[in-house]
């Protein structure tokens, strides 16, 4: 593959890191953080007059028509700013899906006021994995009635609609699901960055066949195959810009807190576990963009997205830790900047499974299918 950026992703990357620099201000985050909802408004409608709330969204319904592999450009620049925007529930669980399995009505629906910054849009992938679905969907008069409970729905709180996987019996569907319907139930939490997440249990919900995206069972199965996928290789992608920004503010600190007489940067142990965290973050960042371009490419990409989340889950550890440590007190003053990223760092890791996991599924799925032999 091309590591390389084309032009127009540059310029996409460029445009969402002036915008982020320039309002992601450290009075704007502590303001975000101590509100209720961890939602910076003023920034997501920043985004939208800028048009990056709709990367994604085809040209018919007011986006840019690009994919996931865009989205993970502005996800990264969302990383390294620590942004306190909705933009990976509400772009990549929520629009993206629809996006590529929706309906022209229910693009139309949904998408324009999506890129407009008008609402926001969730998904609930928190336990879905082959075959496990912890939601079922059953046949009922004119619909379809939904029960189970989700867990670690991201701003579900602020969203029009979830997008839930459910079984329906001979596959799966992807479901647009209002939070608020009758026999819907909402209980908050935080992470701990303080983004509100929550437990979506429904009890007998029902929605129209028009809240289906797809029309068939097996269908179904690999849209939320393909949407799993996604939504760890989107974390992956915050995390890298959260773990290269946090190792940019290290090295200055390093540069220019001195003890004994000389920049602290100059001591050989400080060195190297510098070193050993720039490493991780390569390591993190190949691995993380491989992945993301299997899965733009339509490409057969578990195995790829298992080694990338095991590596953002790791390493990203590892690096925060780091950034941490090399502050020594520092590092721990809540009017300096690093202890978010060692928050955003420590959500992002758990999110859809930590290290671990990830190698208990590259490892059944080679046990099941043997080493893969496309080479791309």
């Amino acid at each position: 593959m091309d590591f390389e950026f084309t032009e127009e992703q540059t310029a996409l990357r460029e445009l969402a890191r002036q915008i982020l620099a320039s309002e992601v201000t450290p009075e704007r985050l502590k303001a975000a953080e101590r509100g209720d909802a961890w939602f910076d408004a003023a920034l997501w409608s920043s985004l939208a007059e800028a048009n990056l709330l709709g990367l994604a969204v085809p040209e018919a319904q007011g986006g840019m028509g690009f994919g996931v592999l865009e989205l993970c450009v502005l996800l990264e620049e969302i990383g390294r700013a620590v942004a306190p925007v909705p933009a990976y529930p509400a772009l990549l669980l929520g629009g993206l899906p629809i996006a590529r399995f929706g309906s022209e009505a229910q693009r139309q629906q949904w998408l324009p006021a999506l890129a407009a910054g008008e609402l926001v849009l969730s998904g609930a992938l928190h336990g879905v994995d082959a075959g496990r679905l912890p939601v079922r969907a059953q046949r009922a008069e004119g619909g379809w009635r939904l029960d189970g409970v989700l867990r670690q729905v991201p701003s579900a709180d602020l969203a029009a609609r979830v997008l839930v996987p459910a079984a329906t019996g001979d596959g799966a569907g992807l479901f647009l699901v209002d939070p608020r319907a009758e026999g819907a139930t909402l209980r908050l939490g935080r992470a701990s960055r303080g983004e509100r997440l929550a437990e979506l249990g429904l009890s007998g919900v029902r929605v129209e066949d028009d809240a289906l995206l797809g029309s068939d069972a097996e269908g179904g199965a690999r849209a939320a195959a393909w949407l799993a996928d996604c939504a760890r290789i989107g974390l992956c992608a915050t995390q890298v810009g959260v773990s290269e920004r946090a190792l940019e503010i290290t090295t200055a600190h390093l540069r220019e807190r001195e003890q004994f007489g000389a920049p602290i940067g100059s001591f050989p142990a400080v060195q190297q576990r510098a070193a050993d965290a720039y490493i991780d973050l390569e390591a993190m960042r190949w691995t993380t963009w491989r992945a993301a371009w299997r899965v733009g490419e339509d490409l057969p990409a578990a195995r790829e997205v298992s080694v990338a989340k095991f590596w953002s889950a790791e390493a990203g550890a590892r690096i925060a830790a780091s950034a941490q440590h090399l502050h020594g007190g520092l590092g721990v003053d809540m009017d300096y900047p690093i202890h978010r990223y060692f928050l955003w760092s420590k959500a992002l890791e758990l999110s859809l499974g930590s290290a671990t996991p990830q190698l208990v599924r590259l490892g059944r799925d080679l046990a099941a299918s043997g080493p893969q032999q496309e080479i791309r």
